[in-house]
């Protein structure tokens, strides 16, 4: 076989040790498009309810994606990627966004969304098993709890970093934090194994499908729809469709990310989601802020900085 021959890369399976640049930065577009997500998921719960609201921004998400972005066939999709990865994404999303629908308050929501992003953390950590560390590739840990420490920093308001208070809210409404803590560890998974069980194949419309109907049997189940939401406004409804768009298109945009771009980049960088997710939330949900937040926002970026420098050649890397 001729070395050009052997050097070719399948288009069908992502290339690991040449990740495209392109793909990369429609990966980053994504996080930005994420880091809105919180505000406007709870503006939405606030107008029709938290198990309501969220059914009716993922049908219609699942609507705008079936029109602009029709999937293949089922039978062309591997098995194992729709099942498996179909699976995380549904209980990622109804996770996530009932956790931030039955938040209490604003505060009680950024707090959950600190949790939901220890998903960087965990991601960069897991594309790294199987791969031979070096003494530069193990400061990847202290970069990431740095900057997780940063991210409790950003919402932790003028107390800073305050485990009684963040304990005492747990304990009040202890069922937000254990959806949002799931939903981090299951997002963190399924942006690892999907580039390696996808076959370069994209089932998000069917993903977001699928999280709409889980949502609806959710709330048949369990909900109760708010007086007021009989009498929402305009208002309510362009930010109901807003948040919409928003996530199907920051997920079309992190699943090309992760499928053909560089991994430990998207996850490094991740770690600016929570303070564009938390500055977002400090203007549309009312909250304020704080030394305490721009101290944490020192902190995510000088963890996100080591973080990527760490592992910016670990897919290049051979496995051990």
């Amino acid at each position: 076989m001729s070395k050009a021959k052997r050097n070719a890369p399948n288009r069908n399976v992502p290339n690991y040790s040449a990740p495209n640049h392109n793909a990369t930065l429609v990966g980053l577009l994504a996080i930005v498009l994420f880091s809105a997500i919180v505000s406007l998921v709870r503006i939405t719960a606030q107008n029709f309810g938290a198990t309501l609201g969220a059914a009716l921004i993922y049908t219609l998400t699942a609507v705008v994606m079936w029109v602009i972005r029709r999937p293949k066939r089922l039978r062309s999709l591997p098995l194992r990627y729709l099942l498996v990865c179909g699976t995380l994404f549904v209980v990622y999303e109804v996770s996530v966004g009932l956790a931030v629908g039955l938040a209490h308050n604003a505060t009680q929501a950024l707090e959950v969304s600190v949790v939901n992003y220890l998903w960087p953390t965990l991601m960069v950590l897991l594309s790294l098993i199987g791969r031979r560390f070096t003494a530069k590739t193990w400061l990847v840990i202290p970069g990431a709890l740095l900057a997780s420490l940063g991210t409790a920093f950003v919402v932790g308001g003028d107390a800073g970093l305050n485990p009684a208070s963040i304990a005492a809210h747990i304990a009040s409404n202890p069922v937000p934090y254990a959806l949002a803590f799931g939903g981090a560890v299951t997002w963190a998974v399924y942006s690892v194994i999907t580039p390696r069980i996808s076959e370069g194949h994209d089932g998000i419309t069917l993903f977001l499908t699928g999280v709409a109907v889980a949502l609806w049997i959710v709330h048949f189940l369990t909900g109760s729809v708010p007086q007021h939401a009989h009498t929402a406004g305009i208002g309510a409804y362009i930010v109901l469709v807003a948040a919409a768009l928003v996530i199907g298109a920051g997920y079309a945009c992190w699943d090309a990310g992760i499928m053909r771009g560089n991994l430990t980049v998207l996850g490094s960088a991740s770690y600016a989601a929570p303070v564009l997710s938390s500055a977002i939330g400090a203007l549309a949900l009312g909250a304020s802020l704080t030394v305490s937040f721009w101290q944490g926002v020192v902190l995510v970026v000088v963890g996100s900085l080591i973080g990527w420098w760490a592992t910016k050649d670990a897919s290049a890397e051979p496995k051990s």
